[in-house]
């Protein structure tokens, strides 16, 4: 598991098994039983808290990471591998982020 990486995750109902990117520092994730991530969904807003995936990204169809629901989940409930983000959507990632928290 790394930073980047796009994997699956079960959320608790009503919601569902949906990907994720891991945002949590490489250099800790080992000593973690939690990891931040950031959800991903299909349903596009085109604002500045959004970085958009698609097929180029490795992702089944366009879709949107959501910097506004960054949160805190256990390292074990974390699966697959998807893909990983390219350093350009790193960056893009990064202001996202930025934008969201106000920071």
């Amino acid at each position: 598991m790394k930073r980047g990486e796009v994997r699956w995750y079960k959320f608790q109902s009503p919601d569902k098994k949906r990907p994720v990117v891991i945002l949590t520092r490489d250099s800790i994730l080992e000593y973690l039983s939690e990891v931040t991530i950031a959800p991903i969904t299909s349903t596009i807003r085109d604002i500045p808290s959004e970085v958009i995936l698609s097929r180029q990204d490795g992702m089944s169809n366009n879709c949107a990471l959501n910097c506004d629901h960054i949160q805190t989940v256990s390292k074990s409930k974390i699966g697959s591998l998807i893909t990983t983000l390219s350093k350009e959507k790193l960056n893009e990632l990064s202001k996202a982020i930025s934008f969201a928290l106000n920071f």
